[in-house]
Order: structure tokens, then C-alpha cells, then sequence
């Protein structure tokens, strides 16, 4: 196994097929791509599951916990750990989020043995949308689009704390017409970094420049992500590339994972 998955789950036990779940949408879903929301809920009761969206839900409070402000993440994710009660898998799709869910509720609640009992709880019941999918739900629905050429970018909390770059990995490899271009340095991190990219544009730029570039030098024609965060980050650098050279036809558009699957196996036109 590659030390990209170091840290990562990848021995944990998987539930039976569920017959409810919880979708933590993610704030940058919630606020910027809700279609990516809608689609895991289509991709989830396609399977015959009641999806249930707590609509006190924000964020999940990594911008604080990463920035060095525990005492805030910590008051964000109490309110969080309030909303799953029901002892169903909660489904995220982000393995940013999810790792945050995952990993890190429980360190912030040690403290507390009532509340770090129930963020171990919420902990074990976390699964990022693509791990869910190929582990708990043995996806497998036909390919119905036309043959095309995508990159797949994986965040660096999904690759290194989720593991779940091999289960977007398998998915895209499991659709008949498309063919995943492999670019150089693909665990690279694209420079988004949460609040990384605001607190140091210039080095954010940089390293997003790079990996638009390798992704555009595989012969890739879209990006696709399980991870909003990254995939804006990659498509607005591409974006404001076209700006600065005049063209006005996107050089790499992207497109959420959810998105995808469910464009490619329902026919549904882009």
C-alpha cells in the first residue's frame, strides 16, 4: 500500500447496505454547489435509501481547528454532534470534511467524556461519499455517456486521512467509456489548503498554476473531484488563465464526483 494512505481507515469494518443515512452536505456545497448536494441524494435513494439532511447542519469547522483556533472549531462542531443522533452512517461528500468528522471531532472533545464518547461515536458512522458508495453500497451502474478523457484530483485530507482517492479511483475506472488521464505528480496538493490559500495567495497561486498545467499536459478534458475546495480552487486558476488569454470556451471546466456519476450513469445531458 502506498504511504499517500498513511494515517487512513483502510482496515475499518464497512456496515451492511443501510436502509437510512445522514448527509452532511458540507458548507461549500451547501453555499456554492448545491447541485453536488442534490446529486448524492439522487445517487443515494437511486439505492433505495431514505437520505436525511439536518438543516441545522453548517460547517463542519476545519477553517478554525486548521487556523489554530480550537476553542472556535470546538463550539462549530458541537453543534454538529447534536444533529446525528440516530445511529445511521453519515455521509459526506468531502474527505476534507469527512476527515475532519473523522479524525479530528474526537480530539476536540477529550476533554469531556460525555462529549468525546459521542464525537468517537459520530466518528465510527463518518464516511466520505465515494467510500460509501464502493464499500457499503458495491456501486455498479452502466455507463451511458460518451467516450471522454477526465483527470482526477484527490484533496490531500481524502488521499492521506480517508483513503478514499482509491474509491474515486475505482469509480471512474468502473465507467465503460471514460478514461482517467494520469498526470504527473497526482498526490500533489493543489494549493487550496483551506484558509492556506488566503493567508498565502501568492504561494496558492503557484501551486495551483503547477498542477493546472500537469492536469492540462495529461490530455485531460474536465477534472473531476470529491472535494469542492480543491476542484474551485483548480477551475478558477483555469478560469482566470482564459480571462488573461482571451478565450471565452473554459480550457478545464470540473465537475463534483456525485455530479458526474450521476450524469454518466442516468444519460443525463452535461
Amino acid at each position: 500500500m502506498s504511504s499517500d494512505t498513511q494515517g487512513a481507515d483502510l482496515a475499518r469494518p464497512y456496515p451492511q447496505r443501510p436502509q437510512d443515512v445522514y448527509l452532511f452536505a458540507t458548507c461549500l456545497v451547501d453555499q456554492f454547489a448545491p447541485e453536488a448536494g442534490l446529486d448524492t441524494v439522487r445517487l443515494l435513494e437511486r439505492e433505495g435509501i431514505t437520505v436525511h439532511f439536518p438543516e441545522a447542519q453548517t460547517c463542519c469547522g476545519q477553517p478554525a481547528y486548521s487556523s489554530g483556533y480550537p476553542e472556535e472549531a470546538r463550539a462549530v462542531a458541537l453543534q454538529q454532534l447534536r444533529l446525528f443522533a440516530q445511529p445511521w452512517p453519515v455521509v459526506v461528500p468531502s474527505g476534507s470534511c469527512g476527515g475532519m468528522l473523522r479524525h479530528h471531532y474526537p480530539q476536540l472533545f477529550a476533554h469531556d467524556p460525555v462529549l468525546h464518547a459521542q464525537a468517537k461515536d459520530l466518528a465510527g458512522r463518518v464516511y466520505e461519499l465515494t467510500e460509501f458508495l464502493v464499500h457499503v453500497l458495491n456501486f455498479n451502474h452502466q455507463d451511458q455517456g460518451e467516450a471522454c478523457t477526465v483527470a482526477l484530483h484527490t484533496s490531500c485530507h481524502a488521499r492521506r486521512q480517508m483513503g478514499s482517492h482509491e474509491t474515486s479511483a475505482a469509480l471512474l475506472d468502473s465507467l465503460g467509456q471514460v478514461t482517467v488521464a494520469q498526470q504527473a505528480r497526482i498526490d500533489e496538493c493543489c494549493g487550496f489548503g483551506g484558509t492556506f490559500a488566503i493567508r498565502y495567495p501568492d504561494i496558492s497561486e503557484a501551486i495551483v498554476s503547477d498542477k493546472v498545467a500537469s492536469i492540462k499536459d495529461s490530455g485531460a478534458k474536465s477534472v473531476v473531484s470529491a472535494d469542492c475546495g480543491c476542484l474551485f480552487n483548480i477551475t478558477g486558476r483555469a478560469a482566470k488563465q482564459d480571462e488573461v488569454a482571451g478565450r471565452s470556451t473554459p480550457s478545464l471546466p470540473g465537475e463534483h464526483i456525485a455530479s458526474f456519476l450521476w450524469r454518466r450513469t442516468t444519460g443525463a445531458a452535461s
